[in-house]
């Protein structure tokens, strides 16, 4: 026996009042030729099966792929996808006489849950075997049988991961390509040799009671590491990013083009099919009207201008803790936090920061829903975009206020000694560290992926594993003692598959948009400060490659049958993913300009190294970069509740260095910081427009559609075209 859809019950009091409503709907469903099998275990379970009518009535209504030649096996004709989704849009609109539907008696309990089976049927046993195991893991995924199960819409979600995926694998090359050259220059970039042999060079404390001076060749790893990072071959990688992005996103839509055609798709409407869908539920049904409200609209973005500063006002906590902790740490009688204070405060920052976006994850969803809802949206889908924009803008802001800080601010706007900035009148601003601040930005960035790509993606697997098993093992013992008294009842052959998969994990309308939004934040961090972070592909990539088969395991093994939708592309993510692709470009363009220290070490070389004042060709132009990016404070200015310890090892200190561009004796900018503000703001602009010109310019190289599908759409429009004259002549003849 085929069912099309499985609906669950508890077993009610009879004459209650949760079992006249069930009866009702239920009644509902046979005026309407539907029919019902009851099996009662622990749970009642009605198997719903629709009339061949209704089939008949799509193919009709519906000029599209499902549409057939009618005859008297038509019920073989019409793919199952198409059945379970014109089931389930009939099951939601199906109306009792005390005005209720199927959502409305499930948040009453009449109903626990409504779902369609996994089968066993050849399909599924392929797509276990090719998709939903560990062991195929670099194998190519069989997208045409993901569709012909789950629909067109989770095919492209995971055609669209499988290409992201693959380019990633270019992409990964060029970070790990970029890697490697800084790792040629760790040992022997000049000014992380001037760092490590600066043994005279006393630095400013680093906060403000009982702190001693320190030698800035302490730091001597640290600079070497961010000399790794921050070098001439992270400019070139970050454009070279800049074009992927692009390149990515062009021939995805080629690939979607063939895919689309393929699947005969082009002449697919949704609204059309929504409209044909509530006639064929309801003959007398009125289309619901396009509406816009501004008031609405208006209510809509000042909450949302609202969450946007909470979620800002988050970044800001961040900032005050690791100001607070560096200020704890350094003065720490444990010499280990003393010594390493910065980068313990950057890591546990860091940590904090990925429980803030655990936490206010779930946060964002409720609001951006409770927001979408006030929107009334008319079709599923308009909500489902409406929703896609706010939660991805509340995520955005969740993900990357933190790293805006740390990448443009950190170390920009904590004054200097003498007249540093509190929080609150008594914590100090972070500072850099003497080489830079773009090592704080990749630790903050490695960090926060290496545990979104680890404990996430484990608990993403692991609480659907354990809640599968912990079903089972519940609903089990009662299921024996059951058949242990109805041995007739046991018999069923559907008592067994439907108790199976009501075992299984619930899923819901977003459960496929959760993967394309972990998916697209994970895009967001390979692109947008990837210039601070080359191995961000490769984590990407490695993760990728294993989420794939993740999902698949979840959809095919742990998790009831999703309902197959429709779509012609992955929708509103395509804008998404180009936003990202020009937030990208400016991104990276401010981290080369303000957060590394490229820039100033070109204005050196040219304008005030010893190559430029003694025309020596021989040496390395950046040679006394260190010496001159430093600034000189007299101890004797330190503000009056500043306790330092004027001696360091045995030597009476009265001047000390700190990174800055200021004039010894009234602490103003110096000529040369207006060169290098002049200079980061010429590259700044220099920059982004070549980048965007190339993305303009690899957008328009690379068409949309490849000449083949233009061709054999125009093939398709000639024949039928042709095969209309032929008809209408042939009528006018006779």
């Amino acid at each position: 026996e085929e069912w099309d859809f499985v609906l669950v019950s508890d077993i009610h009091e009879m004459g209650s009042e949760k079992e006249i409503k069930r009866k009702k709907f239920l009644d509902e469903l046979s005026k309407k030729g539907f029919t019902i099998k009851k099996i009662e275990d622990t749970k009642l379970f009605y198997g719903v099966r629709a009339p061949q009518d209704i089939f008949w009535k799509y193919q009709c209504l519906l000029t599209n792929p499902d549409s057939r030649q009618q005859n008297s096996s038509a019920q073989q004709d019409v793919p199952v996808t198409t059945r379970i989704r014109v089931v389930h849009f009939i099951l939601q609109n199906t109306v009792t006489s005390d005005l209720e539907k199927l959502h409305d008696l499930m948040k009453k309990k009449v109903f626990e849950a409504a779902f369609p089976l996994h089968k066993k049927e050849d399909i599924t046993e392929i797509l276990k075997k090719k998709w939903a195991r560990w062991r195929v893991l670099f194998k190519e995924q069989p997208i045409e049988e993901i569709r012909r199960y789950f629909g067109e819409k989770v095919a492209l979600y995971f055609a669209w991961l499988g290409w992201y995926t693959y380019l990633l694998i270019f992409a990964a090359l060029a970070g790990l390509a970029t890697v490697a050259a800084g790792a040629t220059v760790f040992s022997s970039s000049q000014v992380s040799k001037e760092i490590c042999d600066a043994n005279n060079t006393i630095m400013c404390p680093l906060c403000d009671q009982n702190c001693s001076f320190w030698v800035l060749s302490d730091t001597c790893t640290y600079a070497k590491v961010t000399h790794m990072i921050d070098n001439e071959a992270t400019v070139v990688f970050a454009i070279f990013m800049a074009i992927w992005a692009t390149v990515f996103l062009e021939l995805w839509k080629r690939e979607r083009a063939t895919v689309a055609t393929s699947w005969d798709l082009y002449g697919w409407d949704e609204e059309e099919e929504e409209l044909a869908l509530q006639l064929i539920n309801n003959p007398q049904h009125e289309p619901r009207r396009y509406q816009h409200s501004y008031f609405r609209s208006t209510i809509v973005l000042i909450l949302a201008v609202l969450m946007i500063m909470v979620l800002i006002g988050i970044a800001h906590a961040l900032v005050i803790y690791r100001a607070v902790a560096m200020a704890l740490f350094t003065q720490s009688e444990v010499s280990l936090l003393s010594k390493h204070a910065d980068i313990i405060a950057v890591m546990t920052g860091a940590v904090l920061h990925y429980l803030t976006i655990v936490i206010m994850t779930k946060v964002n969803w409720h609001v951006a829903l409770y927001l979408s809802n006030l929107e009334k949206p008319r079709t599923f889908s308009q909500r489902e975009n409406n929703f896609t924009v706010k939660i991805f803008t509340f995520q955005f802001f969740t993900n990357f206020s933190s790293l805006i800080y740390i990448a443009f601010f950190l170390g920009r706007i904590n004054g200097h000694p003498g007249h540093y900035v509190r929080i609150a009148g008594h914590w100090r601003l972070e500072e850099c560290h003497p080489s830079g601040c773009i090592t704080d930005l990749f630790i903050q960035m490695a960090v926060i992926m290496l545990l979104k790509q680890t404990i996430s993606n484990i608990m993403e697997y692991l609480i659907p594993w354990i809640s599968h098993q912990l079903r089972k093992k519940k609903k089990r013992p009662k299921k024996r003692s059951m058949m242990l008294g109805e041995e007739e009842e046991a018999e069923d052959p559907c008592k067994k598959q439907w108790l199976k998969n009501y075992e299984l994990n619930e899923v819901n309308v977003f459960s496929l948009f959760n993967e394309y939004l972990e998916i697209v934040i994970q895009y967001s961090f390979t692109t947008i400060f990837v210039a601070a972070f080359p191995l961000a592909p490769l984590l990407a990539l490695i993760n990728n490659v294993i989420e794939i088969h993740m999902d698949a395991i979840k959809m095919m093994r742990l998790r009831r049958r999703m309902v197959p939708r429709k779509a012609k592309d992955i929708g509103i993510w395509l804008q998404v993913l180009e936003a990202i692709g020009t937030l990208a470009v400016i991104g990276n363009g401010l981290v080369i300009a303000i957060t590394s220290d490229f820039i100033p070490v070109q204005v050196y070389k040219y304008m005030y190294s010893p190559c430029k004042r003694q025309n020596h060709t021989g040496m390395d132009c950046s040679t006394g970069y260190i010496n001159n990016s430093l600034s000189v404070f007299h101890i004797r200015d330190f503000e009056p509740h500043t306790k330092v310890l004027p001696e360091f090892n045995g030597v009476q200190i009265k001047e000390c260095r700190y990174r800055d561009y200021r004039n010894a004796d009234d602490y103003t900018y110096t000529i040369q910081f207006w060169h290098i503000f002049a200079a980061r703001l010429a590259f700044l602009i220099l920059f982004e427009h070549v980048a965007l010109c190339v993305k303009l310019i690899a957008a328009w190289y690379i068409p949309d559609v490849p000449q083949k599908v233009k061709n054999q759409i125009l093939t398709e429009k000639h024949i039928n075209l042709h095969n209309e004259l032929s008809i209408t002549a042939y009528s006018t003849e006779v």
